[in-house]
């Protein structure tokens, strides 16, 4: 499904911060559930950094099955365990359980947030159980974190300290979607 340059990426319900929270707990919980059924396996589990109180929208989910598939053909060697994907006002998830080590699959994730034209947009995340639930990051593996969309400073410094305004991101967005539509 492609966007129309005159439908609105962020269209959507607004949430509150009490509906964020109680999604990461339920994010948390799907996750143990997974692992838990599939203890030797990897998960990747992704979401949309979509800044502002809009996190689902007609528009950001087309992004996001896009993004899904190009997931899954990134993967078609593998055979997932299982494969969940909601469309929530807090945002979309996506839980791909795999037999891949989590090193691995972690490498194949950051090519495609730094490869993938929307890669910029998820948060890519592959958490495995080791007696408790463990997520792998990019340092771990030697790649640099990840760098705002508007300056490429470090993107938590620039979230943590509210650098740019949302409406400047949101802008940021809509330009990378549009871009990303020509190719």
């Amino acid at each position: 499904m492609w966007l129309k340059m005159s439908d609105e990426l962020f269209d959507g319900e607004e949430i509150t911060l009490e509906e964020i929270l109680d999604a990461r707990e339920k994010r948390v919980s799907m996750q143990q559930k997974i692992l838990e059924t599939y203890p030797n396996s990897s998960l990747l589990v992704a979401t949309m950094n979509i800044p502002g109180s809009i996190k689902n929208s007609i528009g950001l989910m087309a992004i996001f099955v896009e993004a899904v598939a190009y997931i899954e053909h990134q993967l078609a060697d593998v055979v997932p365990n299982v494969r969940i994907c909601h469309s929530k006002k807090t945002g979309a998830e996506y839980y791909l359980s795999v037999n891949l080590l989590p090193e691995k699959l972690k490498k194949k994730m950051i090519q495609i947030e730094e490869t993938y034209k929307y890669g910029r947009l998820f948060d890519l995340d592959v958490i495995w159980f080791d007696e408790k639930l463990k997520n792998i990051s990019r340092q771990v593996l030697k790649h640099p974190s990840r760098k705002c969309l508007i300056c490429q400073k470090d993107a938590k410094e620039c979230g943590r300290s509210r650098q740019h305004s949302i409406e400047e991101l949101q802008n940021k967005i809509y330009e990378m979607v549009s871009i990303g539509k020509e190719q």
